[in-house]
């Protein structure tokens, strides 16, 4: 039997009403700070990953679906949506647009990686990006709005934790610093930690390696090296989160596995995920737009696993889709006139169905209580355009003229 790829998951009917329901927040709390709907590409450029994801990344070295598309041009599945976002911003001419230009996904995103609780090979996030501005209220609301994301779909035991990166060459000059430290303690170091220590020093603090993570304890830090611009940018973001009541701890090995971002960078878990405990988080890429040929741009986002959230979410309250007539058909011959209600049903903003399978009518009432039905219509052969109208939940039934049960039903639901 062919079933679906590994790592990948069919999202079935009762489980995409989790997922509206992710849509339907975001939507709201979103649209209210004005963050308007973008959606790119699967597939983009390689090119785009690598110059902005970064080469020396595990996405861009191990994770991306990447193809010829059969004219030699190398395509990529999509692994992250920010890049993707910075290209459309670049391409549209957004930058002429009042700024900062505020935007939100929901999408399907794809990685090689190895399938774990709550990961997997095709996944779907909500993301938002701030660009054009380098306002440190822009990553304190950014913050705020994720938090309000988390909170609005019940997610249970939330911890956010914040560091800054600084700026690029801030970093440079730590990561020789790291790299030196981590040289002179390469015995204690895991094997693929040591591997990697001049090409991305800073993922040490990543590992879950006993021996690492006691070495990295000592390690210099980087929050401790920030300039003075980017410390006191910093420094106002933990202050607007302060007076917003969002809680954090400082963690100066926050590491993100993207290249590009600056600043500020932030991470929401949950402790009802175990050990695989984030949920989402971003930050500030101030330099990602110019490394993709765009001019100057400032820009702050983040992004959030949507079955990570679900699983750590638990149980939500699903409303049960709403059914107000179901046509049961007493005969063969009644199918024409149950096809044409229906379809008037509908057009006056009623959720109405149609007997399909050739059921008894005892069959056919058994499973319009099963579906939720508030009325069902019965037609019969000889009824001479009336209908035998049934309310399901009294349980009271009379016949009526067919071009009555629709305006009988609209009265009753104003009730």
């Amino acid at each position: 039997m062919i079933q679906a790829p590994r790592g990948t998951f069919d999202v079935l009917p009762d489980e995409h009403a989790r997922y509206e329901l992710v849509e339907h927040h975001a939507r709201r709390i979103l649209g209210a700070a004005g963050y308007r709907r973008i959606e790119t590409p699967t597939f983009e450029a390689t090119e785009l990953f690598a110059r902005g994801v970064g080469e020396a990344t595990d996405i861009v070295q191990k994770e991306m679906y990447t193809f010829d598309d059969g004219g030699g041009r190398s395509l990529t599945l999509r692994p992250e949506g920010t890049a993707p976002v910075c290209r459309a911003y670049i391409q549209h001419g957004m930058h002429k647009l009042p700024q900062p230009v505020k935007l939100w996904y929901l999408s399907s995103f794809y990685r090689a990686e190895a399938p774990q609780k709550g990961r997997y090979r095709q996944f779907w996030q909500v993301g938002t990006e701030a660009i054009g501005s380098e306002a440190p209220e822009t990553d304190a609301e950014l913050i705020v709005l994720l938090s309000e994301l988390l909170d609005a779909l019940g997610v249970r035991g939330t911890r956010l934790s914040l560091a800054s990166l600084g700026t690029p060459e801030t970093r440079a000059e730590y990561r020789e610093e790291l790299k030196a430290y981590l040289h002179d303690h390469e015995a204690e170091l895991a094997p693929d930690v040591r591997a990697r220590i001049d090409m991305n020093p800073m993922r040490a603090f990543d590992s879950t390696d006993p021996g690492t993570r006691e070495t990295t304890r000592a390690a210099p830090k980087l929050l401790d090296r920030l300039a003075p611009e980017d410390a006191e940018h910093f420094a106002q973001v933990r202050v607007l989160l302060d007076a917003a009541g969002i809680p954090y701890e400082l963690d100066p090995t926050l590491v993100r596995g993207l290249d590009y971002y600056t600043r500020t960078v932030f991470e929401f878990s949950s402790d009802a995920l175990g050990a695989q405990s984030g949920v989402g988080g971003g930050g500030r890429y101030d330099r990602l737009i110019e490394q993709l040929d765009g001019p100057p741009t400032p820009a702050s986002g983040w992004a959030a696993g949507i079955e990570r959230m679900l699983l750590a979410a638990g149980e939500l309250p699903v409303a049960p889709e709403l059914v107000d007539l179901f046509v049961a058909l007493a005969s063969p011959q009644s199918a024409g006139a149950g096809f044409d209600l229906v379809r008037e049903a509908r057009r006056a903003g009623l959720q109405a169905q149609l007997e399909l399978t050739g059921r008894s009518l005892k069959g056919q009432l058994r499973y319009a209580d099963r579906i939720g039905a508030r009325y069902v219509a019965i037609l019969g052969d000889g009824s001479g355009g009336h209908a035998s109208l049934k309310d399901m939940l009294s349980g009271e039934q009379h016949d009526t003229p067919v071009q009555n049960v629709i305006p009988t039903i609209l009265r009753a639901s104003r009730l």
